[in-house]
């Protein structure tokens, strides 16, 4: 009987590409084909309420370094159009329904190498750091049915990331109208008020003490 094996890269083979994806600003993200496929409606956050995000990104900005070099502030801290995706319950969500928590929004398929690595990294980031404060929200764009996504993640011991899914490819394509996603994976740190923080192409260590020290920067940095 033969046994898969686990794909997930050796932790500094990822940490090599997170480097590079630094030094790139994620040039190491795979390209990605926009759909037709739209997604979300104007958010329903007031911008004046993102005004605490600029302070925010300011705090964490020394932390955007080693395997997280490539999280950049972005120029405008504001909401995004409303993201849909299913949760694991097959129901539709929104950015909306994460309200009072920091969010690591991760965009991954199957058949994107660097996402397929950068995958358990995540999961002991959201292992280590979730709670009601802070959530790794990662969602699979495969086309098709759930099984593919679903059986990969089994197959790498991917077990404390919820089950987010956008088959439609919408969230991508709403990010890419956004001017944050040319590829994947795309990464977004977002706060509390569903106001965006700084946001990355490319992977990255998500499991590294760089990556733990920008989440917890991010958690301890002014609040209303």
């Amino acid at each position: 009987m033969s046994v898969k094996k686990k794909l997930g890269l050796p932790a500094g083979k990822l940490i090599a590409i997170a480097g590079l994806a630094g030094l790139l600003a994620g040039g190491a993200a795979i390209y990605v084909k926009e759909s037709l496929s739209g997604n979300g409606a104007v958010a329903s956050v007031d911008p004046a309420a993102c005004a605490l995000a600029a302070e925010r990104a300011a705090a964490i900005t020394p932390f955007s370094k080693g395997q997280v070099a490539a999280m950049r502030t972005v120029d405008e801290h504001r909401p995004l159009p409303d993201l849909t995706f299913n949760g694991p319950d097959g129901k539709a969500r929104t950015i909306a329904d994460f309200a009072g928590r920091t969010l690591l929004v991760n965009l991954w398929a199957t058949w994107c190498v660097p996402c397929r690595e950068e995958m358990p990294a995540l999961n002991a980031l959201q292992k280590t750091l979730g709670s009601d404060r802070f959530e790794v929200v990662a969602i699979n764009i495969d086309t098709g049915d759930d099984e593919k996504p679903k059986a990969f993640l089994d197959e790498t011991g991917v077990h404390d990331l919820a089950f987010y899914r956008d088959a439609s490819m919408g969230v991508f394509n709403t990010l890419k109208k956004e001017g944050l996603a040319f590829g994947l994976p795309v990464t977004l740190l977002m706060d509390e008020k569903g106001c965006l923080i700084s946001a990355m192409n490319g992977p990255a260590a998500w499991d590294s003490e760089d990556a733990k020290a920008l989440i917890n920067a991010a958690l301890a940095a002014p609040k209303t």
